[in-house]
């Protein structure tokens, strides 16, 4: 059975220029945006993961997920009627230095499909064989890495999220070796790869590497590119490019990008590996690698064992690199609009307009609304004493281990009763929250005491219902997520060629927000015996 026929527009590559070198071999590439480079053929396709409601979303039928083309196609066996495949050239900042050329060393774009009421959708495949940008590796991925990418792509997503999606996770019938933790044990492990879809897979490197290169015909064609295709409403009825509209431009990404990091800190996701060829310029969670979600409370935690001294990753830097981040594409497209006082303004906003959305988002979290309301008694700001309130609530959270999202979840079933009310009340709604409930001494009592009793005060001051508190809290806090130990549960099943639990939690993961009746155990804390484990603690950039 032949796929449904879907339109593809392959702007980027009828756009922009391309390498002159057909041969598939590891190179510098110049003045091109991309090369042309068929994926890997594979000896046994199988489609074992599919994102449906994606798939209907891009033309495809029920019927198409279920055929034996679906399958050949998202493994890279074979191409629709329309798809010209292709890598991404662009460079990067890793770990903070300039790291020169990268590109797409194991994702490979088959095309741009023209949906119904989404636009034009990149399909991507991971995993998907060497091409020029692979320098000395093989451009393969494992069934390990690729599970936590379908998993978590789909599960940020239904999480309200920016994200690139995934559409198919296949196993490939290889055996791949990889060195798990870069320790000296190779291995065998399945292959695997995965079809991702965004508008626009261009990252921050994208115009880094044609700036840093002095090639700024390159630069100005790769922004005219994404201005013209993903941020078209700039352009107003004259369709001329200009310094305002470069501004703009750098002005929205800086808004996506605040907004895309403080959700991250809201649901507690740490992306573990935030170089500037692994920040995406629509704002979207993109390259899930060594991430992590935060199980106890930790400020200073990265799941990346590569950054496991320097932390620069870590759970509370996420904001702060993404502005650093922000820096270095500022310094890119400098050249277009040859003054640095604006670039440096709409820098410093991201900071405020940071501020701004993780103190609302915070005070959702805790189920308020921002105040209006002066205090007079001290002289003091309504913004002062709730950005108080919220912080100490932070480090209590960091005095002892106590996991974040059970926390927020259990603090919407704490009864807003008199401030008076005994300590045991409240320490027995928190109980399922701690790992180590013996730590709960009687200073940290006191102190969750106090701050609790503040809590209740300021809620007092709130034009809205206990009901509607409650809902705000359970709208912001969800009560499911994918733990790293959930997602390697399901690693080692899918290796013993058993893909329920894939299924099982992306079903899961479609509703995290609400109760699940019979899957009550997937919102449980991390088991004693996940936290140390390889995968459930720390990972490596091994795929």
């Amino acid at each position: 059975m032949a796929l449904t026929k879907l339109t593809f527009d392959n702007r980027f590559i009828n756009t922009l220029p391309s390498d002159k070198q057909e041969e598939n071999n590891q190179r510098q590439v110049h003045h091109a945006a991309f090369s042309l480079v068929s994926p890997t053929k594979v000896s046994n396709p199988q489609l074992i993961a599919v994102s449906e409601d994606l798939a209907l979303m891009l033309g495809f039928t029920k019927e198409d997920i279920k055929s034996e083309q679906f399958s050949q196609t998202f493994s890279g066996n074979t191409l629709m009627d329309g798809m010209q495949s292709y890598a991404m050239c662009y460079g990067g900042h890793q770990f903070g230095h300039w790291a020169g050329q990268l590109g797409d060393g194991r994702a490979i774009n088959l095309g741009e499909v023209v949906t119904n009421n989404n636009g034009h959708q990149t399909l991507q495949l991971k995993g998907a064989g060497p091409t020029p940008y692979s320098r000395t590796a093989d451009g393969l991925a494992v069934l390990r890495s690729s599970i936590r990418e379908f998993l978590c792509s789909e599960a940020m997503f239904h999480l309200g999220i920016s994200t690139t999606r995934a559409l198919s996770l296949s196993l490939t019938g290889e055996q791949v070796m990889r060195d798990m933790f870069y320790d000296g044990h190779n291995k065998n492990e399945p292959g695997a790869v995965v079809c991702r879809v965004s508008k626009s897979f261009m990252r921050f490197g994208s115009f880094q590497l044609p700036a840093q290169r002095g090639d700024i015909e390159l630069l100005k064609a790769m922004a005219e590119h994404s201005i013209s295709s993903d941020f078209p409403h700039l352009l107003g009825d004259t369709k001329v490019f200009n310094k305002q509209v470069y501004l703009n431009w750098f002005s929205a990404i800086c808004q996506s990008t605040c907004e895309m990091i403080v959700n991250w800190q809201r649901v507690g996701f740490v992306h573990g590996v935030m170089n500037t060829d692994n920040m995406s310029i629509l704002g979207e969670t993109i390259d899930y690698g060594p991430y992590g979600w935060i199980d106890n409370f930790d400020l200073n935690w990265t799941p990346n064992t590569t950054d496991a001294n320097g932390k620069r990753y870590r759970f509370g830097a996420q904001a702060e690199i993404g502005q650093w981040n922000l820096f270095q594409l500022a310094n890119a497209i400098f050249p277009l609009i040859s003054d640095a006082k604006p670039l440096e303004e709409l820098l410093n906003g991201y900071a405020r307009k940071y501020q701004t959305l993780w103190h609302e988002m915070m005070l959702s979290k805790i189920g308020l609304r921002k105040s209006e309301l002066s205090n007079k008694s001290n002289g003091s700001s309504p913004d002062a004493d709730d950005e108080k309130l919220l912080l100490e609530l932070e480090e209590i959270l960091s005095l002892i281990d106590t996991d974040m999202t059970i926390f927020y979840r259990q603090l919407a079933k704490l009864p807003m009763i008199s401030a008076s009310a005994k300590q045991e009340q409240w320490m027995a709604i928190f109980a399922d929250c701690y790992y180590q409930i013996e730590q709960a001494n009687e200073q940290y009592r006191q102190k969750m005491s106090d701050w609790l009793t503040c809590y209740i005060n300021r809620f007092e001051q709130d034009e809205i219902t206990f009901q509607q508190h409650v809902l705000l809290m359970n709208q912001t806090n969800p009560k499911y997520v994918l733990r790293n130990y959930l997602a390697q549960q399901a690693i080692e099943l899918a290796e013993q060629g058993d893909f329920t639990e894939i299924t099982r939690l992306q079903a899961l993961l479609k509703y995290p927000y609400q109760e699940q009746i019979g899957f009550e155990q997937y919102a449980n804390k991390r088991p004693s015996w996940a936290e140390n484990k390889a995968g459930c603690s720390m990972l490596s950039c091994s795929s």
